[in-house]
């Protein structure tokens, strides 16, 4: 069986001619899917019997198996996912003043190893399928009954190390015909691989970029990422120039405080330094406890005072709530709990 949610409508028009149905036929489908979330082929009402019989019988729209599902005081839910071979991962639905958003995980564990991350703490297993991606919002939906208004690729696992996947699921999502997720209200978080940085200056497709900075200098950021020791911030700085260069969209920097680490007024000045002139903000992310590390939360009023540094020195910034902390759905607390396999 092909899982249906690793198809662009155009891959799906091409098998659908391809076995002598029309070309509308697929945006059919993709309608009934997508938009009236109807789950049985059987039920799609303005579709001929023989298609309806073709369809049941070669793909599949079967939602990822819920493990546990659970729910912070402040609303927000993580649900844990099996997937087909056994392996879990982790996604999780955050309500917003401006609606309804959810947090994608790409990998199953990742590979980049940054010091403060539980994420890391298993190695990556493998990278998630276009489908697997696509069916985190759909199951998220079908579990809630709350239909999500936007997508951050930031669970586990670093989305460019699983790019083409990545692209092809936001193309998916964005369709008119298919989630219809508007591409401003799309973003994909790096740790800073600069290849795909420019790779994705290139692509048509116009969603939004974040950068996991978390420190102004490369002896400090190779200490809290590895990744720096291959692409250091400069390197960086300017792919994301070239990135604004092309696309006119804002640049986030996300940057975790860590208490006595990389939360002084001088690392502030730094950072400060290190990206005026970009069209960027500073998106300042209290540090979430990871029983595996020794890192600790910057106190409220130092980490004002960062914010505040910024702010004079003509940087964007904003200090952003925490959500999910009481049941590890924060950020930097995403892992498999639990694997059948």
């Amino acid at each position: 069986m092909i899982n249906f949610y690793d198809l662009t409508i155009d891959e799906l028009s091409t098998i659908l001619i391809s076995q002598g149905f029309k070309k509308f036929n697929a945006t059919q489908v993709f309608e009934w899917v997508f938009s009236k979330s109807i789950f049985d082929f059987n039920k799609m009402s303005n579709i001929g019997l023989t298609l309806r019989t073709y369809l049941s019988e070669t793909f599949t729209l079967d939602p990822l198996t819920l493990k546990t599902q659970q729910q912070s005081q402040d609303g927000t839910q993580k649900f844990l996912f099996e997937l087909y071979d056994g392996h879990a991962i982790e996604t999780v639905m955050m309500l917003q003043d401006y609606g309804v958003s959810l947090c994608v995980t790409s990998q199953v564990g990742c590979n980049m190893g940054c010091s403060f991350c539980a994420s890391g703490l298993k190695y990556k297993n493998r990278n998630l399928t276009t489908g697997e991606l696509v069916n985190q919002v759909v199951s998220a939906e079908r579990l809630t009954g709350q239909k999500v208004t936007h997508i951050v690729v930031m669970g586990t696992g670093e989305p460019f190390d699983n790019y083409d996947n990545v692209i092809k699921f936001i193309k998916i999502v964005n369709d008119s015909k298919g989630l219809q997720i508007g591409q401003r209200h799309i973003t994909v978080s790096t740790c800073g691989i600069v290849p795909r940085i420019y790779q994705y200056a290139d692509e048509p497709i116009r969603s939004n970029l974040a950068i996991s900075l978390h420190a102004p200098n490369d002896e400090l950021r190779t200490k809290l990422m590895k990744i720096n020791k291959k692409y250091p911030l400069q390197d960086i700085i300017e792919a994301c120039k070239v990135y604004f260069e092309k696309t006119s969209r804002r640049i986030t920097f996300e940057y975790i405080l860590l208490s006595g680490v990389n939360d002084s007024i001088e690392l502030a000045d730094q950072l400060s330094d290190l990206i005026r002139g970009l069209n960027a903000y500073v998106n300042l992310i209290p540090y979430n406890y990871v029983k595996e590390f020794e890192y600790e939360r910057t106190d409220m009023k130092r980490a004002m005072q960062f914010y505040d540094r910024l702010i004079k020195r003509g940087i964007n910034a904003i200090l952003r709530k925490e959500q999910g902390g009481d049941i590890d759905a924060a950020c930097g607390q995403l892992r498999m709990k639990s694997e059948s396999k």
